[in-house]
């Protein structure tokens, strides 16, 4: 009895103490400064879930703030939206980027993160509200001093990070224009995403995409499996698990050099909103993939869609200029495990090791790999000169 009791004490006592001791590892870890802008326009919650994952990262690898020497918090700080507490209340605030200090700030920043531009509709902002079509803006949209910041950071050779839906609605057509050319891309103008389920009954589908395909194709929206929805502004296709699709998870799937030199695995599922973009001359690092049975290929050709597109693009010259195909910052992390060392070894804990189709391995396994890499090889860059 005694014997068994001292074995689940010392057990207790390193459970307590792990935590413990990973809290000071992370503590005396080297900070890291590097002054970094987030542009996040898409924050309907006090979540932040739109750049909180980025925000772990840069808290988890101990990149402070050069001035005070103080780290990011994703409460705020960041450029966008701003809901006020108390939500009831629905009232905000703006924090833009000023025409008057783009240069000074340009200057000043070594990296700008644009994680989210779409921005905060009426029916995101006002709970409750028929969604069964697309609601008026409230905010959002990039802009035209965003695409002046940008070049001023491009001038300058500092880092740039984009992500999906920086082209598309409710951006102009102007501005979008003006951003491919500085990427060096080109936007097909649709975009996409996985559903569990694509009954309307589901919770949170947006059902303003069964009026178009009605719109569209004159018939019911009859689809009840998992999918995938790829739209543009006048069009809509539809790939239902089992007809169009082999599985419906798309993945994002990277070549052997990328691999080793990201840190990241050769395939990942990924779930969250996607655009289909032609890199042009820009080298791509991963790769959406879809996996399309041979009505799926049919319908997509039809509509000069490809299966496999990118996910995520370097600029060659520049090469600290980065675009993401994807919403990759979506995510709901916890952020109180950001300040412990080693927190990411834990597999069986996070998400599964054996499942392929697990979602959660996207954080762990690919976009915290991808983006502390990023960080690092920038940081390490201007260190050393």
């Amino acid at each position: 009895m005694k014997k068994t009791l001292l074995i689940v004490v010392i057990i207790l006592a390193v459970i307590i103490a792990l935590p413990v001791i990973n809290l000071i590892r992370w503590t005396f870890q080297a900070k890291k400064p590097m002054d970094i802008i987030i542009v996040d326009k898409t924050v309907p919650t006090l979540e932040r879930e739109h750049h909180k994952s980025f925000n772990w990262i840069l808290t988890n690898d101990r990149f402070v703030k050069k001035e005070t020497k103080t780290g990011y918090s994703y409460r705020k700080g960041y450029y966008g939206f701003y809901p006020l507490r108390p939500l009831r209340d629905k009232k905000y605030d703006k924090n833009d980027l000023h025409i008057q200090d783009l240069i000074k700030l340009a200057e000043k920043t070594d990296a700008v993160y644009f994680t989210d531009t779409y921005g905060v509709f009426f029916n995101d902002w006002y709970k409750g509200i028929n969604k069964s079509r697309k609601s008026r803006k409230i905010y959002g949209g990039l802009l035209n001093n965003d695409n002046l910041f940008i070049k001023e950071m491009k001038d300058r050779n500092k880092l740039i990070i984009l992500e999906y839906n920086t082209f598309d609605y409710p951006t102009s057509q102007y501005e979008s224009v003006r951003a491919q050319q500085r990427l060096g891309i080109t936007s097909t103008g649709w975009t996409g995403k996985y559903f569990s389920s694509l009954d309307t009954t589901s919770a949170d589908f947006p059902v303003w995409m069964t009026a178009m395909f009605r719109k569209e194709y004159r018939k019911p929206w009859k689809f009840t499996r998992a999918g995938v929805v790829i739209l543009n502004e006048k069009d809509i296709i539809v790939l239902e698990e089992g007809k169009e699709l082999k599985n419906a998870m798309p993945h994002i799937i990277t070549d052997k050099s990328n691999c080793e030199k990201y840190g990241v695995p050769s395939s990942v599922a990924f779930d969250q909103w996607f655009d289909i973009i032609d890199p042009l001359q820009d080298i791509v690092i991963s790769r959406f993939k879809l996996e399309t049975s041979t009505s799926g290929d049919t319908l997509m050709a039809e509509n000069n869609l490809p299966n496999v597109f990118p996910a995520a693009i370097r600029l060659p010259d520049p090469d600290n200029i980065f675009y993401f195909s994807g919403d990759f910052t979506h995510t709901n992390i916890p952020y109180w495990t950001s300040r412990f060392e080693g927190f990411a070894k834990l597999k069986g804990i996070l998400y599964s090791p054996d499942n392929p189709d697990d979602t959660r391995r996207f954080f762990w396994l690919y976009y915290r790999p991808l983006i502390s890499s990023i960080l690092t090889n920038y940081y390490n860059s201007k260190s050393n000169k």
